[in-house]
């Protein structure tokens, strides 16, 4: 009686002064809302030092009075909340959910609608939301700007892609807040699909470092039946706005109340690692909806796709310039011989997956429709049903299954996404029919319908469209050029990849800075996994195809750390078998690694320099660590205490040879092998664009110590 006394005591003294205050569980975060002159503002502080200063709240609304102003608090609500989730997959076997919550509800005075804004705050950051309940002077209402600000406390050091409505597929620029302005032009490089906005709009995760040495990552969760959310900066005052992506018509979001926003994130920390092993995004995420979830499983896969990036094969079966599905006869036409995806050269990619225990094997270019299908606002431009002559569905279903292999379906739409869900049913279905569980989906190109943009509500409607669709046919969903991960795959685990960010693809159209697998885990992962297709052992793209000059700017040992650093549930190994072939005992790392966790430790990191997680397997003792690094060299010093104490492992280390470099010598490694416990400890020099991996195997037989010596 005393405890609800004091909080109904609390809540009326905050109403009355028109303020309301937060801390998290540990204390160390500090919340102040306010509405001041009827505006709602917030700001945040980690132990006394700034992270947030005083920030406005609210909307612009079409043919409406804006939601801005004129508040008044009327209703102050507190509560903790403290339970532990087990993941479908993920970095750790068990989350704990942990915050406590302030819910304010605001009075528009003039119109009487009612506005609540919803503060989580956890012991690593906080995340908030607008929620509109039932009410009669709001219930439909168009918002055609979102004006949530986020100030900060100085002239912070940004990790940074352009804002951009339609991909996210850029290097990363390092700069101070205030010159991304003069940065930009050089930042919007080329790209199939792009829709800059601003001068100096950023997109989320955004990561930054003050000059007190405290992290802040600025994002969003649970981006459902909403549109993308970007950062404006107001580079005079330092303070970001949310942009959001609008529609064809300039519109934002079309919202029907009761309804709730997407949450906004700021992760704080004076650790680096600690940003990395934040659940912020995924804990504000709603529980798994589905009862079964026993057809959802992690993949590791190989796939008829490098050959095509470098462009030493062909998607297309010919080469005519325009083809016509259901008019085009294609048994009539001539070949042009350079088609991968042909049924005698998938089987070998099948043999291979067999011989080193590979789940899946990706397919592109199966299907009709690849002579012309970019570039052309093409609407039927795939059926997704349909085979080239040369790619026999049946007998590759059933050599596969001999082999214990299953192929892995490939959906491009080229953006024509009207097109695909006409077909999606009979798609899903097909791929039952012929035993495929996953598909990796492509959305390359301007969207059609013409206008929309990648990253609009309505294209976020159709992916989770897609998702729920591929559900009812117990299918997974690995989605590039899709909007990035926002938690999602918490509440839809099906959704085991996306792409949303400059992968390795990119590897073969000129190269990606050495910095960027050093940055993508501070941005792009803070949200979900990444297909990022590491495993490229042979940077010499012109090997493949002599008209292609990229190059891979990576050693090979730091490929073999992407498996630990770049984590997804869903890990290819990128290359061709032939060139695994001469690496066979690297290539053992790739087969030795496994694609789930019980558990997560981030043993040295800095963004933009290096980073070193170890974790363990699922349902093991095992180990894996993997580091990699930018294009300085470096020595990394870790200690094994992560171990368990009084068991003894065996570590096989793969690291760069001396005279390793990512440009001049990038295949130069070295596999060493030790016996270590939690007592020992490594320093590992790490070369220009490399790294390291490690597995850390628990001895069960003396045997395997015999002649190692010990770290």
């Amino acid at each position: 009686m005393k405890k609800l006394l004091f909080t109904m005591v609390i809540s009326f003294m905050a109403v009355w002064a028109q303020a309301a205050e937060l801390k998290s569980p540990d204390g160390s975060f500090h919340l102040s809302f306010e509405v001041k002159d009827g505006v709602p503002v917030y700001k945040l502080d980690l132990n006394d030092q700034p992270v947030v200063l005083e920030s406005r709240l609210g909307f612009e609304l079409k043919d409406a009075e804006n939601l801005l102003d004129g508040f008044k608090l009327t209703k102050v609500d507190e509560s903790s909340y403290d339970q532990s989730w087990e993941p479908v997959w993920g970095e750790v076997k068990e989350i704990r959910n942990h915050y406590n919550e302030l819910a304010v509800t605001l009075e528009q005075e003039k119109t009487g609608r009612i506005m609540m804004v919803r503060f989580r705050l956890f012991n690593d950051g906080l995340g908030f939301r607008y929620e509109f309940p039932q009410q009669d002077n709001l219930t439909y209402f168009v918002i055609t700007d979102e004006k949530t600000q986020f100030a900060m406390a100085g002239d912070h050091t940004a990790y940074w892609i352009p804002g951009d409505y339609d991909t996210q597929e850029y290097d990363y620029t390092t700069s101070k807040l205030s010159e991304i302005r003069g940065l930009m032009d050089q930042a919007v490089t080329p790209n199939a699909s792009q829709t800059p906005f601003s001068d100096t709009g950023v997109q989320t995760a955004l990561m930054m470092k003050t000059d007190e040495g405290l992290y802040i990552n600025l994002h969003e969760a649970a981006l459902i039946e909403y549109s993308c959310m970007h950062l404006d900066l107001d580079d005079k005052n330092m303070v970001f706005e949310s942009h959001l992506t609008p529609d064809a018509v300039g519109n934002m979001v079309y919202m029907q109340a009761p309804r709730t926003t997407p949450w906004r994130t700021v992760i704080a920390s004076k650790n680096a690692g600690d940003i990395l092993l934040s659940h912020i995004t995924l804990n504000l995420n709603e529980p798994c909806v589905y009862e079964d979830v026993s057809w959802i499983k992690p993949v590791k896969y190989i796939g008829v796709w490098w050959e095509m990036i470098t462009g030493k094969s062909s998607w297309a079966y010919t080469n005519l310039p325009s083809v016509k599905l259901g008019e085009t006869d294609y048994s009539t036409v001539e070949p042009n011989d350079n088609h991968a995806a042909n049924t005698a050269h998938v089987k070998e990619y099948i043999d291979f997956a067999a011989r080193h225990g590979f789940d899946q094997v990706l397919v592109e270019g199966w299907n009709i429709g690849w002579e012309d299908w970019f570039g052309k606002s093409k609407d039927y431009v795939f059926d997704f049903l349909t085979p080239y002559p040369d790619f026999d569905v049946v007998e590759l279903r059933e050599y596969a299954k001999s082999k214990d292999v299953k192929l892995m379906m490939h959906h491009e739409t080229s953006s024509s996404v009207r097109n695909y869900e006409r077909h999606m049913d009979e798609a899903y279905q097909f791929m039952v029919d012929n035993n495929y569980n996953s598909v990796k989906s492509g959305y390359v190109g301007d969207i059609i319908p013409r206008g929309e943009y990648h990253y609009g509500q309505w294209m976020v409607n159709h992916y989770l469209y897609a998702l729920k669709k591929a559900a009812d046919y117990k299918i997974m969903i690995n989605a590039h050029e899709a909007v990035r991960p926002t938690g999602v795959a918490r509440t839809y685990p099906n959704l085991i990849g996306n792409e949303s960010a400059r992968g390795t693809e990119y590897e073969a159209f000129g190269g990606s800075n050495p910095d960027h697998t050093t940055i993508l885990p501070f941005t792009r992962l803070i949200g979900g996994p990444m297909d990022y297709t590491p495993g490229i052992f042979e940077p010499d793209v012109s090997k493949y195809n002599p008209n292609n000059n990229s190059h891979v700017n990576t050693t090979i040992a730091r490929q073999l750390a992407l498996y630990v650093t770049m984590y997804s549930p869903l890990q290819m190994a990128a290359d061709l078998p032939e060139t695994y072939n001469k690496h066979l005992e690297a290539f053992q790392f790739i087969k030795d690694v496994p694609v789930d966790w019980d558990d997560t430790k981030v043993l040295e990191a800095e963004p933009g320099d290096f980073i070193t997680y170890a974790r363990k397997e699922k349902g093991t003792g095992n180990w894996f660590v993997g580091r990699t690094n930018d294009e300085e060299v470096r020595v990394s010093e870790i200690s094994f205490d992560f171990l368990e104490p009084g068991k003894k492992y065996v570590a096989t280390i793969y690291g760069d040879q001396k005279n390793a470099h990512y440009k001049t010598n990038p295949k130069a490694y070295e596999i060493r092998k030790y016996l270590v416990t939690s007592k020992s400890d490594l320093k590992q020099r790490c070369a220009p664009g490399g790294g390291y991996a490690i597995s850390l195997l628990e001895v069960k037989d003396k045997s395997e110590t015999k002649g190692l010596k010990k770290l």
